[in-house]
């Protein structure tokens, strides 16, 4: 997605720098993906989510009861409850996390006069900007728990105030500490691998390189 997107990238910002255009390609490719991502992972969520909530079903159970529009509902409206507070919290995600995960990564290779980071480092550089975003995004990420878990349907607007009228603003950040600490983690090892098995195929088919997104 990054190296099919990086030349319409540089057409828009021709008078741009380096670091605009690569900022703008990652911010761009990443949240693509996620819109993509998120047409398989709502459905999944919305199940898991009541699923837990309703701990006498299965998850089959909970499928089941969505796909007879059991609530009268309909199938888009239960199977993609909670889709515009997903997307709203995954593209500021992902235009936090990629964008600052490569700058880190530039930054400290720079640093140490190398072209590139080792894998153990791009970990590193993962944790941080996977907590960074996951921290900033939580407000987000509460906002679409409550929704999706709605038995009703109910305007993201209407949820805000009443959350707010009746928990307190600070409710916002709920989860915030667990939230950013197994996001770090999880930067870590995804990102960690993602530069490893990138630096083991660059080695071993120097065109690899050409092809990392």
């Amino acid at each position: 997605m990054k190296v099919k997107s990086r030349p319409y990238i540089s057409k828009l910002y021709s008078q741009g720098s380096e670091q605009l255009i690569d900022t703008t390609t990652h911010m761009l490719s990443s949240s693509i993906g996620e819109i993509c991502a998120c047409l398989v992972r709502v459905p999944a969520e919305v199940v898991k989510q009541r699923t837990q909530v309703h701990s006498t079903n299965s998850s089959w159970q909970t499928l089941q009861s969505i796909l007879r529009n059991d609530n009268k509902e309909g199938l888009r409206k239960n199977l993609y409850r909670g889709w515009s507070t997903t997307i709203m919290r995954e593209i500021p995600f992902t235009c936090i996390q990629f964008p600052l995960y490569e700058y880190l990564k530039k930054t400290w290779a720079k640093a140490n006069g190398q072209s590139q980071v080792e894998p153990w480092k791009g970990a590193i550089c993962g944790s941080i900007a996977g907590g960074i975003a996951a921290a900033t995004t939580t407000p987000l990420d509460f906002l679409k728990t409550r929704l999706m878990l709605n038995k009703t349907t109910a305007s993201l607007g209407s949820v805000i105030i009443r959350i707010y009228r009746e928990e307190g603003p600070a409710v916002f950040f709920s989860g915030v500490g667990p939230r950013t600490m197994w996001i770090s983690a999880g930067g870590a090892i995804f990102l960690g691998m993602y530069e490893t098995v990138h630096s083991l195929l660059s080695k071993s088919f120097p065109t690899a390189g050409e092809m990392r997104a």
